[in-house]
This record gives C-alpha cells, sequence and structure tokens, in this order.
C-alpha cells in the first residue's frame, strides 16, 4: 500500500446500466480506494485513495476487459500539494 495519498480521473468505456454497476461493483471491492465518482455520460472514472495509480488502471482493466485510459493523476502527500502532470497513458 502506497503512503502517498492520490486522485485518478481515468476514461473507461461505460454503454449501459450494466457497465455501469460493473465498474461500481469493481470499484466498492477494491480496499485501497477510499472514495470514487463514475460520470457515465462522460465515459469518466475518478477514484482518490492510497493506492498506486498504475497498479488501480491495470486491475481494472483486467476486471472489466475494457480499454482504460488514465487523464489526469494528482499527487497529495501531507499538507503539501503536488500535481503531477502526465501524458495520458492508456493500458491495453
Amino acid at each position: 500500500m502506497s503512503e502517498k495519498f492520490f486522485c485518478m480521473v481515468m476514461r473507461i468505456n461505460i454503454d449501459c446500466n450494466g457497465c455501469y454497476r460493473r465498474v461500481r461493483r469493481i470499484l466498492l471491492n477494491m480496499q485501497e480506494l477510499e472514495t470514487h465518482l463514475i460520470e457515465k455520460k462522460q465515459s469518466k472514472v475518478s477514484v482518490c485513495g492510497k493506492f498506486s495509480p498504475k497498479d488501480v488502471a491495470i486491475k481494472i482493466r483486467k476486471k472489466m476487459n475494457r480499454r482504460v485510459e488514465i487523464l489526469e493523476i494528482q499527487e497529495f502527500d501531507g499538507n503539501k500539494y503536488n500535481v503531477i502532470d502526465q501524458k495520458p497513458m492508456v493500458t491495453t
């Protein structure tokens, strides 16, 4: 488990209510996540917690069997606010 607190925004293709429920169930079962937000119309998923962003994206990709694109990663370290600028990463 990571010591740093991350907030990550991903793009996942959410076509129907079944896909929405599946993503929600996967996120609820991931213990390292503290909060999540699923934007169905924009096909975006935001998660926050103490985790490794790459590992979470790979877990979701394996369980959903869909493409996961990381759009933004924010790193919070104690009282300091650090934003990491990264190019979008696609796990296939």
